[in-house]
């Protein structure tokens, strides 16, 4: 049942990314996708709470390459943070970096493929937003990538809220969120004693408004966030 769900899944976002898709169909079609990924994930953590063998606490490294590698990198740190998992970015060459996730198996397949098709959905709004004038190119663009970011990260956890809120076991369901989340911290400090966190970064381009709007439009599913949202795909320089 799960492999089917997330089969469903990865077919609505195929559907999303589509270029000949119009807004309003991608929008149909990533809403659903992001529903069925959140009732997943309640459904997930709610079966491994009951039998810890279905979903195994596990980590993955996925591979940032250029152009944009850190703005990339970034985007997955937001979209893993929101569906629990933790992340570790690590430098692997000369603008590149190597994103290593810790967190349960079901957390780390939604967070992957949800930060796939975003990376698709995306280069298609960067594609589609005219760089001012007045504006270095790499700057606007990477400001313009930390508005989406934020604002896909955002509406993403009010959407993993929701999800856990409708599941009709609200008190049981935090418990169990919060063991797993433990159990992944744990789990992190074990492979890194030593982690630092990263500066805030100082970005200068004036494309984060616009960013930031092309996150809501993605429409990441629930009906009630309307007007709120392997990495070798995705924006080009």
């Amino acid at each position: 049942m799960s492999d089917a769900i997330l089969d469903k899944v990865r077919k609505l976002l195929a559907k999303a990314e589509d270029p000949g898709c119009t807004a309003e169909e991608a929008a149909a079609f990533t809403a659903k996708a992001t529903d069925l990924i959140a009732r997943y994930g309640v459904d997930r953590a709610l079966l491994a709470a009951r039998n810890p063998e279905t979903d195994p606490v596990g980590d993955r490294v996925l591979e940032m390459l250029p152009p944009y590698a850190l703005d990339k990198a970034g985007l997955l740190a937001g979209v893993a943070g929101s569906l629990r998992c933790r992340s570790v970015r690590r430098r692997s060459g000369p603008g590149r970096f190597d994103m290593h996730l810790f967190g349960f198996t079901s957390d780390l397949d939604r967070a992957e493929l949800l930060f796939t098709s975003l990376l698709v959905q995306a280069a298609h709004g960067l594609a589609g937003t005219p760089v001012p004038l007045d504006e270095h190119p790499a700057a606007f663009r990477r400001s313009w990538l930390a508005g989406f970011t934020a604002a896909v990260a955002h509406r993403l956890r009010a959407a993993e809220t929701a999800a856990a809120e409708d599941s009709g076991k609200a008190p049981t369901m935090a418990l169990v969120l919060a063991d797993r989340s433990g159990r992944v911290d744990r789990r992190l400090a074990e492979a890194y004693p030593r982690t630092s966190t990263a500066g805030a970064r100082r970005l200068v381009g004036g494309g984060r408004g616009l960013g930031i709007a092309a996150g809501r439009r993605a429409d990441l599913g629930d009906p009630r966030l309307t007007g709120s949202a392997g990495g070798r795909r995705g924006v080009t320089g």
